[in-house]
């Protein structure tokens, strides 16, 4: 078999040895040179390695990439769970609470007696969707519906009747009918009517809104002022006067009232989720030292008398004597109601302490005081008066024609002789006069808590010329408010204490307890026996003594002994830059009873008539109103005859 095989038997050829010799490579039967087949077989692995390691590079970093990922969002997670869940759930909670303010009622404004002035009280306010209203007719699902506009016509008939025509058919229809997204409308409401319209068509909104009213109408509307509802505050707030300097103690805190609503685009409440996070604090109640009957008085009677002198206007306070305390205050055509709000803020202008006037002869109180004062001169005292003085260029005359005269220092007030009164001055002295000044309260703001006072005009006394000094003494060439010249006229009625007037006596808290206001400092001018020998000096301005005649003897009040001076002075003209010789201010400011002051009186008129330049007509009905309201004493005895000229 074997040697079969060997001898018969073709040769085996495995299939290598018939596969073609690869491009490169040896023959069959020729001998590979050492190591080539290994060499050969080498290269297609290598190949095959370097791509499995660059895929597995890859695979790797995708594999950190994925690793970071999910670290980063385990770490939030940490982050959000744990550190901020509680900041988030605020959050998340705030998207589905409501916060509401709890308006804080404001306190009301009472005079002297407790009478109302002014006070709060609750209205609602009409509000709709109309483009809503539509869209929620047109969605209807109820086959009797009515349609958009014949819902609109019927809510417009029954809020015009519900209201009795306050909010009328007219208006409602054109709200409901107008292309806006959201309007209010109407004018304000009862809350219970309000409520009424709401729960028969809850398409109409209502809203809060407090209303101030004034009860005494323009009575005081100066002194108290006005105050209206701010939108954007959702309060009232203060316009002008004591409503406004006094806000604060007025307004009271607002409290807020959370709640939970179920969907914020409705706004829809989740009962039972209200809460009060903080009560509103009620505003405090103020009482004034104003008597509203006597204010009612005084207001017409300006009002009356600047009419009759064909003046311009007119301011006029009434101060107690003893405590400062500002009884009543007026401005003449103060018409306008308090009630309108801010459209009433430009005609509550309260001029007697924020116009400031040139005052006249009552200025020569200064000058009197001073020279008893400083004991240069005494009431008996006799001054030969000539019908002019120089002082500094200037010349300056009485206001009447006369030769010289032997006058009185009485008399010099009482005849309010412009040449004795500088005679007197040049001999106080500038120092003197303009230390005086200072202490009767000129140039200075008196303090009052009714805003935009004015503290008059004094010039500083390094610029007193001689020129300027002999305008001053007689009330020229500075200027003062009503309010500052009775504050003068007071100081001497209150044996020579000045008493910066106030108009607030006290406020009440919500608690009911009341707290006075710290009553103001006294300040002494001049001493008890200067200021009572001026004020019985003052008595012989209302003489009416043939020969001793007085320059105001209308001002007299019978059965009642008067002080006061009268006042005339020339307004400045600026077409010329000097003083006019047709517009005048005529003043009267004057002290009742004289021998025991209660009241002092300070009057002003703005350029009167020609022939009618004295306020003393005014001064005496105002006085007699005030002996008859607090029931007076009749003075012991009429006023002595005093000499003013001697013979």
């Amino acid at each position: 078999m074997a040697s079969r095989d060997r001898q018969g038997a073709k040769p085996r050829q495995t299939n290598r040895s018939k596969r073609a010799p690869r491009r490169g490579t040896a023959a069959s039967g020729t001998k590979l040179a050492r190591g080539g087949g290994s060499a050969a077989r080498r290269r297609g692995p290598r190949k095959s390695r370097f791509g499995v390691a660059s895929n597995r590079r890859r695979f790797g970093i995708g594999r950190m990439l994925l690793v970071l990922a999910l670290v980063s969002a385990g770490v939030k997670l940490v982050v959000v769970q744990g550190f901020e869940a509680s900041a988030l759930s605020e959050q998340a909670d705030d998207q589905l609470l409501t916060k509401t303010t709890i308006p804080a009622q404001r306190g009301s404004i009472l005079d002297s007696e407790g009478r109302v002035l002014a006070f709060s009280s609750e209205s609602r306010k009409l509000y709709a969707n109309p483009k809503l209203l539509d869209q929620q007719q047109r969605e209807s699902d109820n086959p009797e519906a009515l349609s958009g506009p014949e819902k609109k016509r019927e809510i417009a008939a029954y809020i015009d009747k519900v209201t009795n025509g306050r909010v009328s058919e007219r208006e409602t229809l054109r709200a409901l009918f107008s292309d806006e997204q959201f309007l209010y409308f109407g004018s304000l409401i009862d809350p219970a009517v309000a409520r009424e319209i709401h729960d028969k068509y809850p398409q109409i909104g209502t809203e809060y809104r407090a209303v101030r009213q004034y009860p005494a109408g323009s009575v005081g509307a100066g002194i108290v002022g006005s105050a209206s509802w701010r939108k954007g505050k959702n309060k009232i707030l203060g316009n002008v006067g004591l409503e406004s300097s006094l806000d604060g103690t007025l307004s009271g805190e607002d409290g807020l009232r959370i709640s939970h609503t179920a969907r914020i685009s409705t706004g829809l409440v989740i009962p039972g989720t209200k809460r009060t996070i903080r009560p509103a604090e009620p505003g405090s109640d103020v009482r004034l030292t104003v008597d509203s009957d006597l204010q009612f008085v005084l207001d017409r009677k300006l009002d009356s008398y600047v009419r009759d002198v064909g003046a311009e206007g007119g301011s006029a306070v009434v101060l107690d004597s003893r405590t400062g305390e500002v009884r009543a205050l007026a401005n003449s055509d103060l018409s306008a109601d308090p009630s309108q709000g801010s459209r009433a803020s430009r005609h509550l202008s309260n001029q007697a302490v924020t116009t400031p006037y040139e005052p006249g002869s009552v200025n020569k109180i200064i000058t009197a005081a001073g020279a008893i004062e400083h004991g240069i001169m005494r009431p008996d005292s006799v001054l030969r008066v000539p019908s002019k003085i120089e002082m500094g260029g200037a010349t300056v005359r009485d206001a009447w024609q006369h030769g010289t005269l032997p006058l009185t220092f009485t008399g010099v007030l009482a005849k309010s002789s412009n040449v004795g009164t500088l005679m007197t001055a040049k001999r106080l002295g500038k120092d003197r006069f303009g230390e005086l000044v200072k202490k009767f309260g000129l140039g200075s703001e008196t303090g009052i808590a009714l805003p935009g006072e004015s503290s008059g005009v004094v010039p500083p006394t390094k610029q007193w010329s001689d020129t300027r000094f002999a305008n001053l003494p007689i009330g020229q060439g500075l200027s003062m408010t009503v309010l500052q010249m009775a504050g003068m006229y007071q100081a001497i009625a209150n044996d020579g204490v000045r008493i910066p007037p106030r108009v607030v006596d006290s406020t009440i808290g919500p608690d009911g307890q009341e707290h006075q206001r710290s009553a103001p400092q006294g300040v002494r001018v001049v001493s008890e026996r200067t200021a009572d020998t001026v004020k019985n000096m003052l008595r012989a301005v209302v003489q009416d003594e043939r020969g001793q005649r007085g320059t105001a003897p209308r001002a007299a009040l019978a059965g009642y002994q008067v002080s006061g001076k009268t006042g005339t002075a020339q307004q400045p003209d600026p077409e010329c830059d000097c003083y006019s010789n047709s517009q005048h201010w005529a003043t009267f400011a004057g002290m009742l009873p004289a021998d025991n002051p209660r009241y002092v009186i300070g009057i002003m008129i703005d350029d009167p008539d020609r022939g009618k330049l004295t306020a003393a007509p005014l001064f005496h009905d105002v006085a007699a109103d005030l002996t008859r309201r607090y029931d007076i004493p009749l003075s012991g005895e009429p006023a002595p005859e005093m000499t003013l000229r001697v013979r």
